[in-house]
C-alpha cells in the first residue's frame, strides 16, 4: 500500500483488504472502504468516499464524489458526482460535476455535462451529452453498425425517456424531449417533442388463445 503523509488524511476502513498503487495521489479527507483496488496514475480528490468493491485504474476523481461498487478505467469524474452502484466507466469517459451515473450503467468514450442524470440500466458510448439532461432507464446509444462506430451529440436540458434507442450518427439539440420507447435515427431540432412508438392494438378476449390454463397442474412442486 502507498505510504501516505499525515496531510493526506486518508481513512482506510480495512487496510488489509485494499490495494493502492504507489503512483496514486490522494487529497484530504478521503475515505476508502474494504475490497478496493486503485492503481495507475490515479488522482483522488478531497472529500471523496470510495465504498466497498470498487476498482479504479488511471483515473481522476473530483472533490466530494462518491463511488459505490463500480469499475472505472482511464476516465475523469468531476466534483460532487455519484457513481454506482455497479456502474462501469470504460476508457475515456469524461463525467462533469454533479453528475449521477447510477446502477448498471455503462459509459465509454463519452463527455457528460454537469448536472446530467443517467440513473440506471443505460449504455452511453461514443457520445457527447450536454448539461442537465435526463437519460432514462434502458436508453441505448447505438454507436456500432457492425463495421464502423459513430457518435451521438446531445445538447443541454434534453429529456430522453425510458427505452429509447439513439442510432448514431445523430444530433439532438438543446431543450428537446424524446418520449419513452422511441427510436431516433434523424436529427432533432431544439424544442422539438418526438414520439415514435407503434400504435397499441387491442384484440379483446384473445389472450386465452396464447395462455396455458390456470390450473393446479401448472404449479411447481416446491417439495420435490
Amino acid at each position: 500500500m502507498n505510504k501516505l503523509t499525515k496531510k493526506s488524511n486518508v481513512v482506510f476502513k480495512s487496510k488489509n483488504n485494499v490495494f493502492i498503487d504507489k503512483r496514486v495521489k490522494f487529497g484530504d479527507n478521503v475515505i476508502v472502504y474494504e475490497n478496493v483496488r486503485i492503481e495507475g496514475e490515479s488522482e483522488i480528490g478531497d472529500n471523496v468516499t470510495i465504498f466497498p468493491n470498487c476498482y479504479i485504474d488511471s483515473s481522476i476523481i473530483g472533490k466530494g464524489t462518491k463511488i459505490y461498487s463500480s469499475h472505472i478505467e482511464k476516465s475523469k469524474i468531476g466534483a460532487r458526482a455519484s457513481i454506482g452502484p455497479f456502474a462501469h466507466l470504460r476508457i475515456n469517459s469524461n463525467v462533469g460535476d454533479s453528475v449521477k451515473v447510477g446502477n448498471f450503467c455503462e459509459l465509454k468514450n463519452c463527455e457528460i455535462g454537469s448536472g446530467t442524470k443517467i440513473s440506471h440500466l443505460a449504455y452511453v458510448g461514443d457520445a457527447t451529452v450536454g448539461k442537465k439532461c435526463n437519460i432514462g432507464c434502458g436508453v441505448i446509444f447505438v454507436n456500432y453498425n457492425g463495421k464502423t462506430k459513430s457518435r451521438t451529440i446531445i445538447g443541454d436540458n434534453v429529456f430522453i425517456g425510458s427505452n429509447v434507442n439513439l442510432v448514431a450518427p445523430v444530433k439532438i439539440e438543446s431543450d428537446s424531449y424524446i418520449c419513452a420507447g422511441t427510436t431516433i435515427d434523424k436529427d432533432v431540432a431544439s424544442g422539438d417533442f418526438v414520439i415514435g412508438r407503434v400504435r397499441q392494438e387491442v384484440k379483446p378476449g384473445r389472450a386465452s388463445k396464447y395462455l396455458k390454463p390456470n390450473t393446479d397442474e401448472n404449479l411447481v412442486d416446491t417439495k420435490s
